[in-house]
């Protein structure tokens, strides 16, 4: 089993440690909380909840989870039932699992493009052949369902994808979502979906396991819920026997989740529209911040109307993606999160969630630009 490299992971973790990032606006998780906010934002007693921490059993937590997250994760959505919830570590060990448990060599799979790293790496190591359908900024990164329809047949196990993307942000309708189903019931595919930004939205956003019985599910504290040091994820999937499978996956990998972070992320989902709205705001705020700085700007387009935590932006600047960004970061302080991370060239992933100095930042990258041109950097044709 040969893996491709991780490239936004191997690049931006060590990226984000460096001295030089002075700036972040490269990261996709909302704000992080601190304890004390966490507790001043959901109501509850800090004092209280670390005194019951001081009696905290520190052995295995329980095999299938612990039943009051169970129970809270399934209230995120409109269908699903606590026993259909397995938790994991982090939103990458639900992926993870997921892929491991169902592709096998020979397979043949979907995966939409852009699209989390795993979800078409993986299955290629594993043997798998994958089918790439890309989604085209000419379109808005809306899904072509003619095209993801002429890509699946009945030799199909399975389609991958982040709904809302990552990391352009553009969201499938419930219309598109049920022609998907439509779709993969016809070559009885199962449809694996990342919905690590879903619930950024003010009404209730449907997932993929509200509408379809061969539909699995990821998704995690780090991204909206601002815990990502809690590291849990979790898989939602309907299917009983391949729950089974999950869970027997699971145990090679990590047995049970963490006993404190389980508890932790409970007690804060029981108060998740307090964590939703807060989420929302910050977004907000940002994204008005970012969407004047883009209009009218003459060297820079944003296709999709997010409703992730990002913009993916492209410049019209010919330079490489890493070369941009690693210069930003060396002669600015900027970190942004270069767009050859997700095969998408010409272009960077912009922080709308976790962008503290964000207008100086902004300004950075203008300077930035400037400089180059001045350089004689040429323009690209749109």
């Amino acid at each position: 089993m040969k893996l491709e490299e991780f490239v936004l992971e191997n690049w931006l973790n060590p990226a984000a440690d460096s001295e030089k990032n002075k700036i972040y606006l490269g990261g996709s998780c909302v704000l992080p909380l601190t304890m004390e906010e966490l507790f001043e934002l959901i109501g509850e007693d800090l004092d209280s909840f670390l005194e019951e921490v001081r009696t905290m059993n520190l052995g295995y937590a329980p095999f299938e989870g612990t039943p009051r997250l169970r129970k809270a994760v399934a209230k995120l959505y409109r269908k699903v039932q606590p026993e259909e919830v397995i938790l994991t570590h982090g939103g990458t060990g639900a992926n993870h699992t997921v892929v491991m448990t169902l592709i096998e060599p020979g397979d043949r799979v979907v995966s939409i493009m852009p699209n989390y790293q795993q979800f078409h790496s993986l299955p290629k190591s594993l043997g798998a052949e994958v089918i790439q359908v890309d989604l085209k900024p000419e379109r808005g990164y809306a899904l072509d369902l003619e095209e993801l329809e002429a890509a699946v047949d009945e030799q199909t196990k399975a389609i991958f994808f982040t709904n809302p993307n990552n990391p352009t942000g553009a969201l499938l309708s419930i219309e598109e979502m049920e022609r998907m189903v439509e779709i993969a019931k016809k070559a009885d595919a199962w449809i694996i979906c990342d919905e690590m930004y879903r619930g950024l939205k003010e009404e209730y956003m449907p997932s993929f396991v509200d509408l379809y019985d061969k539909a699995m599910v990821t998704c995690s504290s780090s991204k909206i819920y601002s815990m990502a040091g809690t590291r849990v994820g979790w898989i939602i999937c309907p299917d009983p026997e391949m729950r089974w499978h999950l869970f027997n996956r699971r145990s090679y990998d990590s047995i049970c989740g963490g006993v404190f972070d389980e508890w932790l992320f409970a007690l804060a989902l029981e108060h998740v529209e307090k964590i939703y709205q807060r989420s929302r705001d910050i977004i907000a705020t940002n994204k008005a911040i970012v969407d004047q700085w883009l209009d009218g700007h003459p060297y820079l387009r944003q296709y999709a109307d997010s409703y992730g935590t990002t913009y993916l932006i492209h410049y019209l600047l010919d330079v490489d993606a890493q070369k941009f960004c690693d210069d930003l970061l060396n002669e600015k302080g900027v970190l942004l999160c270069h767009g050859d991370c997700f095969f998408i060239p010409h272009s960077f992933r912009l922080s709308l969630a976790h962008a503290e100095r964000l207008e100086e930042g902004l300004e950075l990258i203008d300077l930035y630009l400037e400089e180059l041109l001045a350089k004689g950097v040429n323009l690209r044709k749109e």
